[in-house]
């Protein structure tokens, strides 16, 4: 398994001729865009995958590796719980590629704040059926022994993890061996639009045909919808992971307070994180939506540290450009991945924290680091919905949240494109709902 995220330095897995026609252009090789893909390749349709860079190289290769129902916005819990059993579903030989397995996900309460949150949560939850239950301080005591700080938690036995280097790109391959065509290297620079309905899609490398494209570019789909008259408030956070060298095993699962978060590597070593700290660049489009943020920034305003200017050619840098023609080299051709610097501060901070939690192990040694862009609504909640252009469906702003849920939205996301009713309520997640907040055709 690689122990580092996806960058350009690998080797490109998926090329060829581009097809002059398919039924469905899918935008984005990160895992709700793979998934999305499959499902529609398995209902017969043909479909293009088209990515930028490489498949997984940006967010679905640099997250925690959590699959969870546990603290879910109860509008995403259906959807998670399916999701649950669609990786359990899996080929068992994927399932051992990716490290898939249910160790279960624990929160830890430091206070009775923050127990009463947990207990809060699973009052609205159990209506779901969720296996979810509270933990008193002498269980924390007994799963975490030697640790320190904890007067309680909430656990969620049936809740699973998996690594998150290797797993989109093993499930593009069994989907390309399926007959899913994925091309990398080939940025969408526009699409084809006649009459306000879709026709096919310009890439950098030519036109192909298409009647349905869905947009799951990540941390570029605003700028990308932009350029086509279509606004969504959002915009992108960064967030520091670490790896530690194999240690010995002293909690098999994921787990995380208010502070800091763990989980347990295939590699015998420990994946390390802040909880909910995390950097933020200030550009064109954070002025744009500032009002649209602003709840969230008073709520939760001292974890985030802000930046004057994101690199160059990341999507909301001052001088990233947000209008090209067709023939020209796009944002999404000069920037392959997203690759920021993780904030040597907020690791030293996360380390610390960790010595302090478990004091008889001390400060992890550390053998790599790196950070992801996570692309983020107001709400936190994704937008999974039609576009104001036909044919097209928005796929985008999962919070953090699409590595675990990518197999069942990519289930609902293929209803929509195929104009079925979805299996489960997509309102929250419609575009509509920032009507008057920067969303919509201008």
């Amino acid at each position: 398994m690689s122990n580092f995220p996806i960058s350009m330095k690998n080797i490109p897995q998926f090329g060829g001729p581009l097809p002059q026609a398919v039924d469905v252009t899918v935008i984005g090789g990160g895992i709700i865009g793979v998934m999305t893909a499959w499902e529609l390749q398995k209902r017969g349709l043909s479909v293009l995958l088209c990515e930028k860079g490489r498949v997984a190289g940006e967010q679905s290769s640099r997250n925690w590796g959590w699959i969870r129902q546990q603290g879910r916005d109860y509008a995403e819990l259906p959807i998670m719980m399916d999701t649950i059993r669609l990786w359990k579903e899996l080929d068992e030989k994927l399932r051992a590629d990716i490290g898939f397995r249910q160790a279960g996900i624990t929160y830890l309460a430091r206070n009775g704040k923050k127990l009463a949150e947990f207990e809060r949560w699973l009052d609205g939850a159990r209506a779901y059926g969720v296996d979810t239950r509270l933990m008193s301080r002498r269980e924390v005591e007994k799963s975490l022994p030697n640790a320190a700080g904890w007067v309680g938690g909430m656990t969620t036995a049936s809740d699973a993890m998996a690594e998150p280097f290797v797993t989109v790109p093993v499930l593009a391959r069994a989907a390309a061996e399926g007959g899913m065509m994925i091309r990398e290297d080939c940025a969408v620079r526009a699409l084809d639009v006649v009459g306000g309905h879709i026709q096919g899609v310009i890439t950098e490398l030519g036109r192909v045909a298409c009647e349905r494209v869905v947009v799951a570019a990540g941390a570029w789909s605003a700028l990308f919808l932009g350029a086509h008259g279509i606004r969504i408030p959002q915009l992108s956070v960064v967030s520091p992971v670490m790896s530690t060298e194999p240690m010995p095993e002293f909690f098999s699962g994921a787990a995380c307070d208010d502070r800091f978060a763990i989980r347990r590597r295939a590699d015998g070593g420990y994946t390390l994180t802040p909880w909910s700290n995390h950097d933020f660049f200030i550009g064109p489009d954070a002025f744009r939506n500032f009002f649209a943020y602003l709840p969230q920034l008073r709520e939760d305003f001292m974890s985030t540290r802000f930046r004057l200017a994101a690199p160059k050619n990341y999507p909301d840098a001052w001088a990233t450009r947000r209008r090209w023609s067709p023939g020209q080299e796009t944002p999404f051709e000069r920037c392959r991945i997203l690759d920021p610097a993780p904030n040597p501060k907020e690791l030293e901070r996360v380390t610390a924290f960790f010595a302090k939690a478990f004091p008889k192990i001390g400060r992890p040694r550390i053998k790599a680091s790196w950070a992801g862009m996570i692309d983020t609504m107001p709400d936190v909640l994704p937008v999974v919905d039609k576009a104001p252009i036909g044919g097209v469906t928005i796929a985008t702003g999962m919070s953090g949240h699409g590595f675990g849920i990518g197999p069942g939205m990519g289930l609902v996301i293929a209803d929509l494109v195929q104009d079925l009713n979805p299996r489960h309520d997509l309102s929250k997640f419609s575009i509509s709902r920032f009507r008057g907040r920067s969303a919509g055709s201008r």
